[in-house]
């Protein structure tokens, strides 16, 4: 009996694959609080899944005696690094959907809006072999939530969006790919809520994902 399979799954990283969003938001409180600004819930739409240069945009414009932009995005990124070196935890079911991908040997993409010195430092930890391809903010003109990562991961395996099933945690990385016209299967992983639509479909947990279930929500393949 032959088994029905997606033919490509695009993983967000941070929040998606590994617990590091708590980890960017640690940095992010440490770099806001030597400035003399307390972060509350009330930033967390612009902090959690955002580039490192919204998060810094967003502090320049709260922060009383900013230093700019560059200089903030350059902090963040330094704490940012320091936090995952120490500590990258595989989310739950994360690397056991990962295995039954490869196992089937599903076409997979990174797709994250972190830098690449990031993306590299995270998967030293998680292990380079269970993507196909990885994109990193740097490897297109834009970064989520615009479409660009997502149109770019889809291209580089060959196939068209909507054939592709879009991994994400956050409203800024469920914008992009559902703008690039994936299938979205979202696993919240902070309390920023994540507008529910068509194409978009919530889980607690990866625990819950299996290859049927992801196929289902494209054309699936045999």
């Amino acid at each position: 009996m032959t088994s029905l399979l997606p033919c490509a799954v695009l993983f967000d990283m941070d929040g998606t694959l590994v617990d590091t969003e708590h980890l960017w938001w640690s940095a992010t409180e440490e770099i806001a609080a030597g400035l003399g600004y307390a972060l509350t819930v009330a930033d967390q739409p612009e902090v959690l899944g955002h580039a490192v240069e919204h998060t810094a945009a967003h502090l320049d414009r709260v922060v009383a005696a900013s230093p700019g932009v560059d200089e903030l995005a350059a902090r963040l990124n330094a704490a940012f690094i320091t936090r995952v070196a120490a500590q990258v935890v595989p989310r739950p079911g994360a690397l056991a959907l990962l295995a039954e991908l490869r196992d089937a040997a599903v076409p997979t993409a990174l797709v994250s809006a972190s830098p690449r010195q990031v993306v590299d430092l995270v998967l030293s930890h998680l292990g380079r072999d269970w993507f196909t391809i990885t994109l990193a903010a740097e490897d297109t003109p834009r970064t989520k939530p615009d479409p660009a990562p997502y149109l770019a991961a889809a291209a580089h395996l060959g196939l068209d969006p909507a054939d592709c099933v879009a991994v994400e945690d956050t409203p800024t990385g469920v914008a992009s790919a559902h703008a690039a016209g994936c299938a979205v299967l979202a696993v919240p992983s902070s309390a920023v809520p994540i507008p529910q639509g068509p194409g978009i479909t919530m889980l607690a947990s990866l625990t819950e994902a299996d290859l049927p279930m992801l196929a289902a929500l494209t054309g699936p393949r045999e």
